[in-house]
């Protein structure tokens, strides 16, 4: 697949307001945590690049490999997942497919019994953020493989 347009460069405001949100939606949340989001999202919105990136950060960071592995799975991999953590991946999953109509109370509530209201805050901003990061790379094929850990 060929890449239509690299926007970042095509649009260098757009970057630089997208990276500005994106560092502002996580301040706060644990780096673990917004590692698997932004794995989660990716995987449902089918993000090369995003997916290449944020499963080399978090391996770079320490992440299991096995963890990784079991994201898209996280509901059956309770072993290898907190119940935070399987709070938030299931926020970041009724958020990504918003087109399903709403985030559910259950879904939202669970996610609010795990984190208090800033924690929480941030978590949102985050999947917000990657989803746009993700809508962003696919819709201009931005081809994923190349990234090293850190570079951005």
């Amino acid at each position: 697949m060929t890449q239509r347009m690299n926007i970042y460069k095509a649009a260098p405001q757009v970057y630089k307001a997208a990276l500005a949100f994106s560092q502002a939606a996580g301040q706060g949340l644990d780096e673990k945590l917004k590692h698997l989001v932004e794995l989660r999202a990716s995987q449902i919105n089918r993000c090369a690049f995003c997916l290449d990136m944020h499963t080399k950060d978090a391996l770079h960071h320490g992440e299991d490999p096995v963890r990784i592995s079991l994201v898209p799975a996280f509901d059956e991999a309770e072993e290898h997942f907190t119940d935070r953590e399987r709070a938030a991946l299931a926020l970041t999953e009724a958020i990504t497919v918003v087109t399903d109509g709403f985030v559910p109370d259950e879904v939202y509530n669970r996610a609010a019994e795990h984190f208090d209201e800033q924690e929480l805050a941030a978590l949102i901003a985050s999947i917000t953020a990657i989803n746009m990061w993700n809508r962003l790379n696919v819709s201009t094929r931005t081809p994923g493989g190349h990234y090293k850990p850190g570079q951005y």
